[in-house]
């Protein structure tokens, strides 16, 4: 189960992206990256992140850890946005955490290396997830001490806004020509070979295992939250067999070109770590 704080400070709203995050601190002391059940996206967000999370991690992605804040709505009442208090007020009870990674900056594959088996365990991992958010023009990566993190899963496992088409859904390819990290020449075969096994029954129950009770219930045919992780693990379990073969990852013409001096590229701050920097604090970059 994930760690379980309470915010005590709401900091600053992160403008970057609709479902407005909010950087908070809790009474573990730490800063957290903060979205809401009262946002507009659902509680179905949340679920995506809590289970794409956990599994990248298990899976030996670098994810920022995750847990359930508790919010108190009167948390909200001293806020002069409008737009904001009413998220809060909206937003009573669990909500999802992300660690603020501080100093991080937004990944930009014009500007960044990335090796090919690293590339090639981040396409696959989305694959199996089916995250269609995750392109070069909004990556969802940053970059901290040194390393790649991936974030931002919310948009993923499309089929469970759809349950009764999951096991269609689950068999259907995955474009990869317009990934982040295409232009890295993505081993996708090494990375099958090495985390297909991985996809086990009692894994994927695991990371299901961590999604609170509240955000699963009263899910339309399903006759309780044990039920609805039993569904996420059966779709992503057969998802999972033979996945390498449906990821397309299209041909060197349809990929955007990198500098040709990318050692340039990389002295420069990229334009889009700019743009996170002037709307949020470094550290996180919300999806569009």
């Amino acid at each position: 189960m994930l760690t379980e704080v309470s915010a005590t400070r709401y900091v600053t709203p992160l403008r970057e992206g609709g479902s407005l995050p909010g950087l908070v601190e809790a009474d573990d002391l730490g800063l957290y990256v903060m979205k809401f059940t009262g946002a507009g996206q659902g509680r179905k967000t949340l679920v995506a992140e809590v289970i794409c999370g956990r599994l990248a991690d298990r899976l030996g992605l670098r994810i920022p850890g995750l847990a359930q804040i508790r919010l108190d709505p009167v948390i909200g009442l001293g806020e002069p946005d409008p737009e904001v208090q009413g998220l809060l007020k909206s937003s009573g009870g669990l909500n999802l955490g992300m660690e603020f990674l501080s100093g991080a900056i937004g990944f930009d594959p014009l500007a960044h290396e990335v090796s090919a088996e690293e590339a090639g365990r981040v396409v696959w991992f989305d694959a199996l997830i089916n995250n269609v958010d995750r392109s070069w023009r909004n990556p969802n990566m940053l970059l901290w001490q040194g390393d790649l993190w991936v974030i931002d899963h919310g948009a993923s496992m499309i089929w469970h806004h759809n349950w009764r088409g999951a096991a269609t859904s689950a068999a259907k390819p995955y474009d990869a020509s317009d990934h982040a990290l295409a232009v890295f020449g993505p081993d996708v075969a090494g990375a099958a070979s090495a985390l297909a096994p991985q996809v086990s029954e009692e894994l994927l129950l695991e990371c299901a295992a961590d999604v609170p009770d509240v955000w699963l219930a009263d899910e339309p045919g399903f006759a309780d939250p044990d039920e609805v992780r039993r569904a996420y693990a059966t779709t992503l379990l057969t998802r999972a067999q033979g996945l390498e073969q449906r990821i397309t990852l299209g041909t060197p013409a349809d990929l955007p070109k990198a500098p040709a001096d990318r050692s340039a590229a990389q002295a420069e701050p990229s334009k889009s770590s700019g743009r996170a920097g002037q709307s949020a604090p470094a550290g996180w970059r919300e999806s569009r």
